[in-house]
């Protein structure tokens, strides 16, 4: 891979041509066109470590976000500076490095853009739902036989519902449903885009134990296909001779600003909640093996030898604080070494995982989400609140799948019900929906006749043919009516949801 194809400034759309007086690059374009768009601003009501949290202080995914994007963007200047000083990479000068700081910026800010209300466990509910569901629910297909959606459905579709994830929400968002100008999205950079996409690979090739990081999860849903495939070829993270895509380097860079941000975030948070104090800290410290002389270890202790000698209020919420300011910057040097150190292998798609494992700052990173885990999600006030989202999303899944099964079909439901509960779903998401089954019906069709012609189909062989295209396009709308449900809910906020629920359930 070389950095002159990975920072392409490609788009779904071609962009208007740059007016003499805009002296913004295109990178520049794609972060104001995120800070101003609704599903950012959104954020700010989404859960990051505690749900419906009424402390200000406390980080919602919109300030989790933001700190991304400070540590993403610090990240793209350290290595930028090293690789040009150090003449690793001629073909990378200033130019590239200011590149790669203002789209490891913006793509910090939408990294969550796809992620449900009340975070992972969000996401986790709505895989179990349709799981459970996909075999159980009746539609009819177009011969008017009851069928399960899982009969109608084909096996990516329901991969995609039953592994479903934000990370691939995050590209559908962006690239579909921010419905301003068309069907295009807000029309970020394929750069951008690139580095978003953690997983690239679809819901069937998930594979968590080939060793490889880039096969945890999917990465896209099938409805992105098209564009996945533009925006890989495009960047040049796409091997034609080995037909092998490979992580977008920045993506490494992105994960790691995640990882720093939220590990550190959420014991600060816990901190001030009383979840986690100092004691807690230097004893799990101690037990992980970081014991006197070792740098983080001496740190705790020291900052609250300062604390005590300066007279300070509760000293050990001093040091514990201060501490975990002063990680992040150790943890930040030893990323830009891990990705120094495994630059060749990072160029050529061969570095398998994440940038800061077998290093102490992975270590740390690990200790610190084990005491997250431990103190602050296994509390009893947290699963309360989790239980409670989980009976929402459920609920509204619910509801909302089966009003639009036998939407747009010759079986349409006009139950007053369903219809009422489709009046409710984004009209965004509705037209996104029209928009997109309408190409596909016209794409396949176009398909279907040039096949007849081309093999000069007749009589059973030409029905059989016509029978098998309008069932695969019968298919995939179902399958993107079932999308709109998800893209509803993905886009609710924690409060909306709640809101929401206690209005239909007549509570409120």
């Amino acid at each position: 891979m070389n950095w002159k194809q990975l920072l392409s400034i490609d788009t779904k759309r071609a962009r208007s041509r740059i007016k003499a007086s805009d002296i913004r690059s295109d990178f520049d374009k794609d972060y104001h066109r995120i800070i101003s768009s609704p599903s950012f601003r959104r954020l700010q009501d989404k859960t990051q470590a505690f749900p419906l949290e009424e402390n200000d202080f406390v980080r919602t995914r919109l300030t989790h976000s933001l700190e991304v994007s400070s540590f993403g963007k610090s990240l793209g200047q350290y290595l930028g500076k090293k690789i040009i000083e150090d003449k690793i990479d001629k073909d990378f000068g200033y130019e590239e490095l200011e590149a790669i700081c203002t789209i490891l910026a913006s793509a910090s800010l939408i990294h969550d853009i796809g992620n449900p209300p009340f975070g992972h466990f969000g996401e986790d509910t709505i895989r179990v739902w349709f799981k459970d569901n996909l075999s159980k629910l009746i539609i009819k297909d177009l011969n008017g036989e009851e069928k399960k959606l899982s009969e109608i459905l084909n096996e990516q579709m329901i991969s995609d519902f039953t592994n479903f994830e934000g990370n691939a929400q995050a590209i559908r968002v962006v690239s579909k449903l921010h419905f301003i100008v068309d069907e295009y999205g807000m029309n970020l950079t394929y750069a951008l885009l690139n580095t978003l996409i953690k997983y690239p690979v679809s819901s069937l090739n998930i594979d968590k134990n080939s060793g490889n990081i880039k096969d945890k999860k999917m990465g896209y849903f099938l409805a992105e296909e098209d564009i996945f495939w533009d925006i890989v070829k495009s960047t040049g993270t796409y091997d034609v001779e080995t037909n092998k895509v490979f992580r977008h380097p920045l993506t490494f860079l992105l994960e790691a600003a995640d990882d720093i941000a939220y590990a550190t975030a959420d014991i600060e948070d816990g901190l001030k909640k009383g979840f986690i104090n100092y004691y807690n800290l230097l004893n799990e410290l101690n037990m992980a093996g970081f014991t006197e002389g070792n740098l983080y270890y001496d740190r705790l202790l020291k900052y609250r030898v300062d604390a005590v000698k300066n007279n300070y209020n509760k000293p050990d919420s001093y040091a514990a604080s201060r501490w975990i300011i002063s990680i992040q910057g150790l943890i930040i040097r030893d990323t830009i070494k891990r990705f120094i150190d495994n630059y060749d292998n990072i160029m050529n798609g061969r570095f398998k995982n994440e940038l800061l494992s077998e290093t102490e700052a992975s270590n740390v990173l690990k200790l610190l989400k084990e005491i997250a885990r431990k103190y602050i999600f296994e509390s009893k006030n947290n699963n309360k609140m989790e239980l409670g989202s989980n009976t929402m999303i459920q609920f509204l899944l619910d509801k909302f799948v089966k009003s639009v099964i036998n939407y747009d079909t010759p079986y349409e439901n006009d139950s007053l019900i369903d219809k009422k509960f489709r009046i409710l779903l984004s009209d965004n998401q509705k037209q996104t929906y029209r928009i997109y089954s309408k190409k596909y019906e016209t794409k396949m069709l176009n398909e279907l006749n040039e096949k007849i012609k081309l093999e000069q189909l007749e009589g059973k062989q030409k029905d059989s043919l016509e029978n098998e295209y309008k069932n695969k396009i019968y298919s995939y709308k179902l399958y993107l009516r079932l999308l709109i449900v998800t893209d509803y809910i993905s886009g609710m906020t924690d409060t909306y949801m709640k809101s929401t629920y206690q209005e239909l359930m007549g509570i409120k």
